[in-house]
């Protein structure tokens, strides 16, 4: 029998960037805020301590900030012909756990989305025509613009420290930033990061082939800086360690770096760890929820009503909470019917890696997560798209963003992988290598989704979250197209030896070497209940005091890593909270 607890105003399940956010903004309205996070307690001090958290074993190979597979996972496959089968060890992506999330993890790597991101099927129509999409692209416009979301990318770039160059302050073009961002009211709060001799080399030729390279925009602080929460940040070492690591120096923006020194102020706020939850509760009629019920840390299935349930999970999490507890019509791909598990999506990404003799020397370990120069030119709309037969683009780039002895190590294929030859060529390339990479977007299909596995069930009995997903002709064409604008920078910046890494024209999806945590969709914002789960303000259309956060709500993937986005909207729509529905709770949009 479930233990009943007292009844608290608003609940947050998961406690990663955007329910620190949440509980923050809505701190001061007096109203009581519980947090559950299903993972361990864990802060700056002592859990990143150094020198124990550059232990490369012990978080990059052995996972320990990421979730249990043997506990919970997905299963995966490529058509719904196949039986999808779990996910035993995490390779293609990461899932994080405890306090923090993929907060403590990530790279730092910290982007605005463009104006077309944003509006992307209302632009391929304009620009070439409804025919231009493919039948079975399920591709659709934000519920916002951009001009709506500034304040709120502002607010997080303060938030974060954010170090970067403004290439669009007030609509007035600058020299060395962006020229395709979107207009800025704001430089951001601290000057870009120390650019690596990588980045000289590629922003040199990629100048000289007449596109426009800027500094990576990063989470990763530059300089003293005290946040918007009062939060002193430190000055970024570059020590190599923030990809699958904690910060110790309180310079990578986390949860545990930016909010929570303020947001533990606050009396009304509790946070419980250990604490899983199984579902959200909904009264007799399913439109209204009426809290939550988990299992804590000794097991016992707890019943925790709520006024509000915020679902503040990572994407795959939440999508698979909303299914479990049956809000909104879970999708049908035999039909197009339903929108909870629709429009899933990833990022498609590929690299070139280059190899230099003894006079080039990139000295790899001084690093941070998001040190690097990239050109947009063939990003998203921001290149003529006709008779090139897809949708999207991709960033190219040259980043480095370590130099770790187990990971990061870049030999030529042709080398020995053992014995004295291997170490010869570890030798000659350890510090003599860099690489050009692509970050690429891909787009929604009528036959990439999620739903509930009806055979595999996680630890506690409930059914495992299933994954149908392949690479789909589209992000092909479009990866190939990508290979040979980054193979000509490569060719001018001229090493000794190069060797391609992207996919070809008949590549299948695979699980298991490392591409991004960038897992979108599932739980897609819209002006239209019928393809979407939530309104503009995360709000459920089906059930009003129930709000989703995160990338489960983008509707399709971008180029750029999604983690600007997912802090700014959690922001628009804890304001939305705050002004709006407190004081008259129920639909912020009308269906």
């Amino acid at each position: 029998m479930a233990l009943k607890k007292e009844p608290v105003d608003i609940v947050i399940v998961g406690f990663g960037w955007t329910g620190a956010l949440m509980a923050m903004e809505l701190a001061d309205t007096g109203l009581n805020i519980l947090a559950l996070e299903r993972g361990e307690q864990r802060d700056t001090y002592p859990d990143f301590a150094y020198p124990r958290i550059a232990d490369e074993l012990t978080y990059g190979i052995r996972l320990k900030l990421f979730q249990n597979a043997a506990k919970e996972t997905v299963t995966v496959r490529h058509t719904r012909s196949e039986t999808a089968l779990p996910y035993r060890r995490f390779g293609s992506f990461l899932p994080g756990d405890g306090v923090g999330g993929a907060g403590v993890h990530w790279n730092g790597m910290l982007w605005r989305p463009l104006e077309a991101d944003l509006k992307m099927r209302s632009t391929v129509v304009e620009r070439y025509g409804a025919d231009f999409i493919p039948q079975d692209m399920t591709v659709q416009d934000y519920p916002f613009t951009y001009q709506e979301m500034e304040p709120f990318f502002d607010k997080f770039e303060k938030i974060c420290g954010a170090a970067g160059q403004a290439g669009n302050l007030k609509g007035e073009k600058i020299a060395g930033g962006n020229p395709f961002e979107a207009p800025r009211e704001n430089p951001y709060p601290t000057r870009p990061l120390k650019q690596q001799y990588s980045g000289v080399l590629f922003s040199k030729a990629a100048s000289e082939l007449g596109y426009h390279p800027f500094p990576l925009p990063a989470a990763n602080c530059s300089e003293p800086y005290t946040n918007a929460y009062g939060v002193q940040l430190g000055v970024c070492n570059y020590c190599g360690f923030c990809e699958r690591f904690g910060c110790f120096n309180y310079s990578k923006a986390s949860p545990q770096s930016c909010v929570l020194p303020a947001l533990y102020q606050y009396k009304n706020f509790e946070l419980r760890t250990q604490s899983q939850v199984l579902r959200v509760n909904t009264d007799a009629g399913g439109t209204q929820a009426i809290g939550v019920t988990y299992i804590d840390a000794n097991g016992q299935e707890v019943e925790q009503p709520a006024n509000l349930v915020i679902l503040s999970a990572f994407q795959l999490h939440n999508v698979r909470l909303l299914l479990l507890s049956k809000i909104g019509k879970p999708y049908d791909p035999a039909t197009g019917e339903g929108v909870v598990g629709r429009n899933y999506a990833y990022q498609m990404n590929g690299g070139i890696s280059l190899f230099f003799d003894e006079k080039s020397n990139f000295k790899p370990f001084a690093a941070t997560g998001a040190t690097g120069m990239f050109i947009d030119d063939f990003n998203a709309e921001n290149f003529d798209h006709s008779g090139l037969g897809f949708v999207g683009g991709a960033t190219i780039s040259a980043t480095i963003t370590g130099g770790r002895p187990i990971q990061q190590l870049s030999i030529p294929k042709a080398a020995p992988k053992w014995g004295a030859g291997w170490k010869k060529a570890i030798k000659e390339s350890y510090l003599h290598t860099m690489s050009v990479g692509s970050s690429g977007s891909v787009m929604p299909y009528k036959q990439c989704y999620l739903d509930l596995d009806p055979t595999y069930r996680d630890h506690h009995g409930q059914p495992l979250l299933r994954m149908t997903f392949d690479w789909q002709q589209n992000e092909l064409k479009m990866t190939n197209f990508i290979a040979g604008k980054a193979e000509g920078i490569v060719k001018a910046i001229g090493p000794k030896h190069y060797e391609m890494g992207f996919k070809g024209m008949q590549a299948h999806y695979d699980v298991r070497p490392y591409q991004s945590t960038h897992t979108t969709g599932g739980a897609v914002m819209g002006d239209n209940p019928t393809t979407s789960v939530v309104n503009k303000y995360l709000q459920s259309w089906d059930v009003p005091n129930v709000f989703v956060l995160g990338a489960c709500c983008f509707p399709q993937n971008l180029s750029y890593n999604p983690t600007g986005i997912v802090g700014a909207t959690a922001l628009f729509a804890a304001h939305a909270i705050r002004t709006q529905y407190l004081a008259n709770p129920g639909p912020l949009v009308q269906a």
